[in-house]
């Protein structure tokens, strides 16, 4: 198969103006996800409600986004990447501006509908992200790319925690919800104009054929290809260890990083160290920064170095589990009140928590890429309910804020984890077929 060399360098070159454009949405999910941690408190005073009402409206946006999982697959198998993540968008905006809406109005009930909505637009942007990864990259660079795409979103996660802070104390709470509100739905217009669902809408070669040319190997699976969607979740649902203890897995390891990044830390460290609302948003911050290095280590790892999803897994989520281990052994003891150590806690805590990301890969070679959002939806749902669930067992349990409230949380973090280690190893991926010789060009 010969193919036009201008017309591979486009699309080689194209998939990186969607990509920049569907990382960009991906920005404002992560932004959202995770703006309870730090702002917690300024909600708190400014509507007058407790610890418990807060925590809902963090688990609001994870519940939301664990109902639209399945549904989100579906949708973006069936309308295709650009339709789906357009419209979900300007819903994020839509949920902004209820936000904003309801400190005019002093409501919190309107502030968690809000959130709600954001969580239910959010939903349908990773998926539609995962299909286009997918469909526009090689397989050898699918967990490479999912690492940079968390590589930016937790660049929103870390605005989420002290520039967040730093808008609502010089805009207020109504006007930074209506930037926000404007800025997605700015994007999601970009993601309608550039974004496509497969390289034939522009005229241009397909990932298939490309590396067809380039291995001498014939094309053995479509991107363009479709399945019924019944059938899609049957065989994901119905695969047993090839998905169900990677679900459990999912819903521990990503659950307890919710746990501590959106909903608990800061309350944490202002009030059992004492900490100024600006450190303790650093600490928040640390956490995203993390994830920053960790995440694109994780993907460079799994595609160039090991050559394995499940490796690399392991290695994340062992380290991860000494750090809970950790934080429950010293929570509250002296010699851990310094922002020196906390903030390499934090900055660990993200950077092997960021392995999460390979998980995707794993997945998705395990299923017929017709079904990629399906599978990958499938997954998806576990990570955030597990956010969702245990945030709101933590607003329950951490009530007064005492020390042994939040030992109990740090404890119950550290079972789940040792639980979800036992899974990952249990978890089985596709072998590697790549072998050491084969080289690919790109642009």
């Amino acid at each position: 198969m010969t193919i036009d060399p201008q017309k591979k360098k486009k699309m080689l070159s194209y998939r990186w103006a969607i990509f920049a454009v569907m990382a960009l949405a991906y920005f404002f999910v992560y932004f959202h996800r995770t703006t309870g941690g730090a702002i917690s408190d300024n909600l708190q005073d400014y509507f007058g409600v407790g610890t418990a009402s807060i925590a809902l409206l963090a688990s609001a946006y994870l519940y939301a986004y664990t109902l639209m999982q399945i549904p989100s697959g579906i949708l973006t198998d069936k309308m295709g990447p650009r339709r789906a993540a357009t419209i979900f968008v300007f819903l994020i905006a839509l949920g902004s501006l209820i936000s904003a809406y309801s400190a005019t109005c002093n409501d919190f009930t309107l502030m968690i509908i809000g959130k709600f909505i954001i969580g239910i637009g959010a939903a349908v942007v990773y998926i539609p992200i995962m299909k286009i990864l997918a469909v526009w990259y090689r397989k050898d660079e699918f967990a490479s790319m999912s690492g940079i795409l968390l590589l930016v979103g937790n660049v929103g996660g870390i605005a989420a925690a002290t520039p967040m802070v730093l808008m609502m104390d010089n805009l207020g709470i109504q006007n930074t919800y209506i930037v926000l509100a404007i800025v997605t739905a700015a994007i999601a217009l970009l993601c309608w104009f550039i974004v496509r669902n497969h390289p034939s809408e522009k005229n241009l070669p397909s990932m298939e054929e490309i590396v067809s040319e380039e291995t001498g190997k014939p094309i053995s699976e479509s991107t363009s290809a479709k399945m019924g969607t019944i059938i899609a979740l049957k065989t994901t649902f119905g695969s047993g260890r090839k998905f169900w203890p990677l679900a459990i897995w999912f819903f521990f390891m990503y659950g307890t990083i919710m746990l501590w990044q959106a909903s608990q830390s800061g309350s944490f460290y202002k009030n059992i160290y004492d900490f100024s609302n600006g450190t303790a948003a650093l600490m928040v911050t640390m956490v995203g920064v993390g994830m920053v290095f960790g995440c694109p280590l994780a993907g460079r790892l799994s595609d160039k170095i090991l050559h394995s999803r499940k490796k690399v897994i392991l290695i994340g989520t062992s380290a991860y589990t000494v750090i809970w281990a950790i934080i429950w052994l010293t929570a509250g003891k002296d010699y851990m009140n310094s922002t020196t150590i906390q903030t390499i806690i934090n900055f660990l805590f993200g950077f092997f928590g960021g392995f999460f990301v390979v998980a995707y890969a794993q997945i998705k070679e395990l299923y017929p890429i017709a079904m990629a959002g399906t599978s990958t939806a499938a997954l998806n749902l576990f990570p955030f309910a597990g956010g969702a669930i245990l945030i709101t067992i933590a607003g329950l349990i951490v009530t007064n804020k005492t020390l042994a409230q939040y030992q109990t949380v740090w404890l119950m973090a550290l079972i789940m984890m040792i639980i979800a280690l036992i899974c990952a190893f249990l978890s089985v991926e596709k072998e590697s077929t790549k072998k050491p010789e084969e080289k690919t060009e790109d642009n």
